[in-house]
């Protein structure tokens, strides 16, 4: 192979060298027996193939970025470590992409350049292991986090028309160094192979849009009303969840519900706790250091009462934006106590919002006793029942003779002729569809979703239609006034149209020119051909 005209022999040197780990030059004589051979080819399918694979977890690690302070709650209650694991994740697909992207890259601009592809074996090495963490990561992600596949196909509708143009621009791309190389090759059944391939993965993408749906894509005047916002534990990104404080941060996020969770103290005290144990957000195991690992319903209200439920959120501080609280809310966040279900329904009434709790733990022995207290909590506060959202699913008849005021919410889909009047559904935004979600709103249904934390899932549901969302981030969630991207079904079909059109003419372009530079190569490598046959035949003389 010759060099094409522009590629100096720095440059291809300085190529050679990242790639295949030594110093070559690009002259000819010192490049003898250095020509890219079939399993310099292969090797070259598995560094793109790696890439690939690469780049589709670093999009799904983005996606699951919206649950992933549930897996952080996780690591803790299993190793009693807190740190945020999605730094971890990110960084360390940032340098495998990183990696693989450079060695794609620099194998490209060889082919281009007419340079070997000899990769170093060190590169090899690193490309079998990146290929086997991130296969690791999708195992454990698929046995661990399965519905986290459900995430992926939501995320679609918000990424796949921009994730289509994209993918088109770099297929586009590609196909200069994939005309270099076949105006290079001389096996004839390779060059017809490539070309196949390549034309089969366009003529797919160039009619992927028709696969292609979104809620989004609609016109402006069909825009369903903006969802309303839940505060999830209270507004857990700018105070200590579960506490008087996060309720009044979520006020001032303009939230329409406070959702928690419920305890009931040894005592007979109903009290705001998500976990069982109070070790993740309370200093229990400071002040009752034998009794850290008991149940929270083991511990009765003067014990509650003594323990610190928010330092642990300064100290640990399980979300960013922990880092730009103001001093007095730093203050303020220290001094907070376990909170009563009295004291928030109290908050609850002032403020003006309504409270929606699940009652826990379910599998308690005394569990009708638990209900029992809780709703005469509530009837003593004083609150109007209709602000109250009872979630929890046990004894739920006798709630609705004790306190018919009450608003119940459901955890499950409704079931087949069911005709409740105003119907309330809380469930995983996994496990609605767009479809059903627009169903239900014609039928009157109301459909809240948890928990939504990123602007791009937010915006989707918010086209399909969805009444209210679950979200730890009511600050960001509040300042949006419009769905991140609305298209009207012209205009996409404009943008995909175009875009084809632009991307099969620089393909057509790519081809003819690099066919024109293979042909000017051919005389000058015929003459030098023959000159170095004649040397040879001198020097044998």
């Amino acid at each position: 192979m010759a060099d094409p005209p522009g590629c100096c022999s720095t440059c291809a040197t300085c190529l050679l060298c990242p790639y295949s780990c030594q110093w070559i030059t690009a002259k000819k004589e010192k490049r003898k027996g250095l020509r890219t051979t079939k399993y310099d080819c292969s090797w070259f399918i598995f560094l793109f193939g790696v890439f690939l694979f690469t780049l589709v977890w670093l999009y799904f690690a983005i996606i699951i970025l919206n649950d992933f302070h549930n897996f952080n709650e996780f690591i803790f209650r299993q190793r009693k470590l807190w740190l945020d694991w999605s730094l971890v994740l990110l960084i360390a697909t940032a340098v495998l992409i990183s990696y693989s992207s450079v060695l794609l890259v620099l194998a490209l601009c060889l082919q281009l350049c007419g340079q070997p592809l000899k990769l170093h074996w060190v590169h090899k090495v690193l490309l079998i292991l990146t290929a086997l963490v991130v296969a690791a990561a999708f195992t454990g992600l698929g046995i661990k986090w399965a519905e986290e596949w459900k995430s992926a196909r939501i995320s679609l509708q918000a990424t796949g028309p921009f994730l289509h143009i994209g993918v088109v621009g770099g297929m586009t791309l590609l196909a200069w160094p994939l005309a270099s190389f076949i105006y290079r090759t001389r096996s004839t059944g390779l060059k017809v192979f490539l070309l196949l391939v390549y034309c089969a993965a366009m003529i797919a993408l160039y009619l992927a849009p028709l696969g292609i749906t979104s809620p989004c894509i609609m016109e402006e005047n069909q825009l369903p009303p903006k969802p309303a916002l839940v505060g999830h534990r209270g507004a857990p990104m700018l105070a200590p969840e579960n506490t008087l404080m996060s309720l009044h941060k979520a006020v001032e996020c303009d939230v329409q519900v406070f959702e928690t969770d419920v305890m009931v103290s040894a005592d007979g005290v109903p009290f705001l706790m998500h976990d069982e144990e109070l070790t993740r957000t309370t200093n229990v195991q400071a002040v009752f250091p034998e009794r850290a690992a008991l149940n929270s319903t083991a511990f009765n209200w003067t014990d509650l009462q003594q323990l610190d439920a928010g330092s642990w959120f300064l100290e640990r501080r399980p979300f960013p934006t922990v880092h730009s609280l103001s001093p007095g809310d730093r203050k303020e966040a220290a001094k907070q106590r376990i909170p009563s279900l009295g004291q928030a329904l109290e908050a609850a009434k002032q403020s003006n919002i309504s409270i929606m709790f699940d009652l826990r733990p379910e599998n308690h022995s005394d569990y009708q006793n638990f209900v029992n207290v809780t709703l005469g909590v509530i009837l003593q506060s004083g609150i109007p029942l209709e602000q109250v959202l009872w979630l929890p699913d046990g004894f739920r008849e006798d709630v609705k003779q004790q306190a018919p005021g009450v608003q119940h919410v459901y955890g499950r889909k409704r079931l087949e002729n069911e005709d409740e009047p105003g119907l309330h559904v809380n469930l995983p935004y996994q496990d609605m569809s767009s479809e059903e979600i627009r169903q239900y709103r014609q039928d009157n249904i109301s459909v809240n979703l948890y928990v939504v934390n990123q602007p791009w899932l937010f915006s989707v549901l918010w086209c399909s239609g969805v009444s209210s969302v679950t979200t730890n981030a009511c600050q960001v969630l509040k300042e949006m006034k419009h769905p991140i991207w609305l298209l009207p079904s012209s205009t996409y079909f404009m943008i995909w149209i175009v875009a084809d059109c632009v991307s099969f003419l620089i393909i057509i372009w790519a081809f003819v020119l690099m066919k024109k530079c293979s042909h000017r190569r051919q005389p000058a490598e015929s003459e030098t051909d023959v000159l170095l046959t004649k040397i040879n035949s001198l020097m044998q003389e």
